[in-house]
Formats: C-alpha cells, sequence, structure tokens
C-alpha cells in the first residue's frame, strides 16, 4: 500500500514482510536530506508541498527557517505593538465582557445543583411528573446549559470578536511581512 506521497507504508495488507518494511523505513531514512525522519507517522514534510518534484526529478528544495536575530526581535517588536494597541485591547475587552459573566453563572448553576443534591436530596426527589422529580429536570438543566451556553459564546463570537480579529490578525500580517523584507 502507498501513502499519498509515495513513500511505503507498512500494514497495508500486502504480500509484505515485516524485513521488507524495514528495509524500505532504512532506505527513506537514508534518503531523507538534512536528516529527516520520514518514518515518523506525525510528520509528512511532502504532504506540505516541501520536497515535491519541481518537474525535473529533483525535489524542489525545503525553505529554510530565517535567519538573523534582528529580524526575530523585529517581529517580536511588531507582535508588542499590536499587543499594546487600542484594537487588541478591545478584543480582549469583548472577550472578557462576554466570558466572566458566562463563567460565573454557570459556575454558580453547577454548584448550586450538587450543593442542592447533597444537603437536600427530599426536595431533589420531589416528583414533578410521573417518574421524573426535580434532580433529574436539574441534571437535564445543566446539559441544556452546556449547549445553551456554547452557543452564545459561537454568536457573541461570530457577531462582536471574530471581524475585529481578522482584521487585526492581517494587519499583524502585514506588519511582519514588512518587517522580514516582504517574503514568508
Amino acid at each position: 500500500m502507498q501513502s499519498s506521497n509515495g513513500r511505503p507504508r507498512g500494514g497495508g495488507g500486502g504480500a509484505e514482510s515485516p524485513a521488507e518494511i524495514r528495509e524500505g523505513q532504512d532506505q527513506a531514512r537514508a534518503e531523507a536530506p538534512g536528516g529527516m525522519r520520514y518514518d515518523d507517522p506525525w510528520y509528512d514534510a511532502l504532504a506540505s508541498g516541501w520536497g515535491e518534484s519541481d518537474g525535473s526529478g529533483v525535489p524542489a528544495p525545503v525553505p529554510a527557517q530565517q535567519a538573523g536575530e534582528e529580524r526575530g526581535v523585529a517581529a517580536a517588536d511588531v507582535y508588542l505593538e499590536v499587543q499594546r494597541s487600542a484594537a487588541f485591547q478591545e478584543v480582549r475587552s469583548r472577550y472578557r465582557r462576554f466570558v466572566v459573566p458566562g463563567v460565573a453563572v454557570f459556575l454558580t448553576w453547577y454548584v448550586g445543583y450538587v450543593v442542592t443534591a447533597t444537603t437536600a436530596p427530599g426536595l431533589m426527589a420531589r416528583p414533578v411528573a410521573g417518574a421524573l422529580n426535580v434532580a433529574m429536570l436539574a441534571g437535564l438543566g445543566q446539559f441544556l446549559t452546556t449547549f445553551l451556553l456554547a452557543w452564545a459564546y459561537a454568536r457573541h463570537a461570530r457577531l462582536r470578536r471574530d471581524r475585529a480579529a481578522l482584521e487585526l490578525r492581517w494587519d499583524t500580517q502585514e506588519l511582519t511581512r514588512s518587517v522580514r523584507g516582504g517574503a514568508l
């Protein structure tokens, strides 16, 4: 069985013996440029587009990391500047204005449920309708409020923060591109 990038993959149900699989892995390890290990299942350099053939049969070079501490320091300055900006502070403020009260209300409701269930079992056992009692309704209410809070969070993020955060991200990328000389 072949992977998407043409390298042999073990355990595919083919007629490969364990010795053949090990031999293929050793070859892949030996052929890897720069000591890169292709036998690592969590790393697939070719899936990211690096090292793919440019048509001449020779793999294209893997992009090197930006060398030079000055570029790194300048990029760090950009991120610090963005963090201090009014737009970033507004996005964080909107986030906190929703999350802090939401967490406080939900934790109060949850702790109230647990405390009531342990300290007032008679109240929680009181029947509401048929076999349905107060404890079951409150427990189902916990699930309902969890989903309700997740929906409210997603809606708040979509309406109040996502656009501003996306614009801030775009501006940050433009600033870091200009600091790095236009190439990423």
